[in-house]
């Protein structure tokens, strides 16, 4: 059996849409219960990039027939040693070496950028990715848990009833919802609470730095969701005696997928906390987005395992736990 590695671009739209094929068909077996996106959806990505990073993207062939993909994300304004990397084998295609020789590749380019970290994630339902991860010399990290909200079976009344409650921990603050690009007023403040991620959040044993955000930052990233077509769902809560906002969360998914989105970030102004916004701004973003998405049925969330606050508080929303990743991190 031969195995070849080579990247590809962009612009290549039939090796995209091959690497499709293949992460589709992994995602359906590692994690059925999560919809994919569209395939136009990730065409579009790949051919768009993300901002503040470079991509670079591989396809393996086995014996010519596409086998594997990995996509390499390389920080550009931050986290310069790090190479995050999201790799799959077609199921049917398992345990021909495959994976290894994408790893090899990721490792050869890292080494190529002067990258020393390179972190990627597995689902630990099936131990195949663990024993993979362990046995290339990966550290075990992070473990995060998904959890997820079935809103087919929700207690809306209790969420109202909820809602109430916790306004009443919060007089002095309004909320705020938006789409899309937030107003100029609120940028620094979303910079900040958007940098403020890896230092609230639990990080584990991920060698990382936090990211230094500002309004740019914001802004060019959320154009980035915008010309991908990626609908975004975002509540902030401002503090009237500054107007300066001090919390925000954000729902988002792509538009074809109409029952599905995800939980993004939530976070709270540290000045700010023990009013309850945390819980404010995902009920009414719950709410915002249902307005805009009737026929949403399922929000999907990560937290990391060890943050208990943030999974009592999905608990208290209903989330239930679903499976755990582990977040890996081999350094070279």
């Amino acid at each position: 059996m031969r195995i070849d590695v080579a990247e590809f671009e962009g612009s290549d739209e039939s090796v995209v849409r091959q690497a499709y094929a293949v992460a589709k068909a992994a995602h359906e077996r590692d994690v059925p219960d999560i919809p994919f996106e569209p395939e136009d959806f990730f065409v579009d990505t790949v051919r768009r990039g993300y901002p503040a990073c470079r991509n670079i993207h591989a396809l393996a062939t086995l014996d010519g027939e596409p086998a594997g993909v990995v996509e390499m994300s390389l920080p550009l304004l931050d986290n310069l040693e790090q190479l995050n990397t999201h790799l799959n084998v077609h199921p049917a295609m398992r345990r021909h070496g495959v994976g290894r020789a994408l790893l090899d590749f990721v490792i050869e380019r890292s080494r190529a950028e002067g990258r020393k970290h390179i972190t990627g994630e597995s689902v630990q339902k099936h131990p195949d990715g663990d024993a993979f991860a362990s046995a290339a010399g990966a550290k075990a990290a992070l473990q995060d848990t998904r959890s997820r909200l079935d809103l087919t079976t929700a207690d809306h009344k209790r969420y109202a009833e909820m809602l109430a409650e916790a306004r009443a921990s919060a007089a002095g603050y309004r909320v705020v919802r938006w789409q899309g690009m937030p107003a100029d007023e609120y940028l620094d403040d979303i910079a900040y609470l958007d940098s403020r991620l890896f230092e609230d959040a639990p990080m584990g044993d991920l060698t990382i730095e936090p990211e230094k955000v500002d309004a740019d930052r914001i802004r060019t990233s959320e154009q980035n969701r915008l010309d991908r077509g990626l609908d975004r769902f975002h509540t902030g809560a401002v503090h009237e005696a500054t107007g300066r906002m001090v919390a925000w969360t954000t729902l988002s998914g792509p538009p074809a997928l109409a029952t599905h989105l995800w939980q993004h970030i939530t976070i709270v102004d540290p000045d700010h906390r023990g009013h309850r916004l945390g819980l404010i701004v995902k009920l009414e973003n719950l709410r915002f987005a249902l307005d805009h998405r009737p026929a949403l049925t399922a929000i999907d969330t990560f937290n990391a395992s060890s943050n208990e606050y943030m999974l009592s508080i999905n608990r208290a929303l209903g989330f239930r736990a679903a499976d755990t990743w582990m977040q890996w991190q081999l350094t070279i």
